[in-house]
């Protein structure tokens, strides 16, 4: 049984730096993809970074929404089946859960190519 668990979440004021955690079990995803959704209330849930293994490039690829570029840092660890996101800068509207997902293959970045998910952390970013 695969379980993705998030840690990390909190309280942090404007400007300041939190770091996501989700260790992955039951599988490994090293050549697949790990990504971080995010979901404010009020509102649909909605991408906010991937790592993901490139078959034809023999390397992994990171992807941002735009709205976090230059801000936040998705990486992983492979021997701790775990994917990472730094976010620095961080302002109010980066309010919310945050959900990691992962795949054992690479696909894309909508929710609908994640398999699995975990239960979410909050962020509370305060002004």
């Amino acid at each position: 049984q695969v379980q993705l668990v998030e840690s990390g979440g909190g309280l942090v004021q404007l400007g300041g730096s939190l770091r996501l955690s989700c260790a992955a079990s039951g599988r490994t995803f090293s050549s697949g993809a790990m990504a971080w959704f995010r979901q404010a209330p009020g509102k649909e849930r909605e991408f906010v970074a991937a790592h993901r293994w490139n078959n034809y490039g023999n390397a992994y690829y990171a992807n941002y929404a735009d709205s976090v570029k230059g801000r936040f840092t998705i990486s992983r660890d492979n021997a701790k089946n775990t994917v990472y996101l730094q976010m620095n800068s961080l302002k109010p509207e980066d309010t919310a859960v945050y959900y990691c997902a992962a795949d054992l293959r690479s696909r894309g970045l909508g929710e609908l190519d994640y398999n699995y998910w975990g239960q979410g952390t909050q962020v509370t970013v305060s002004s």
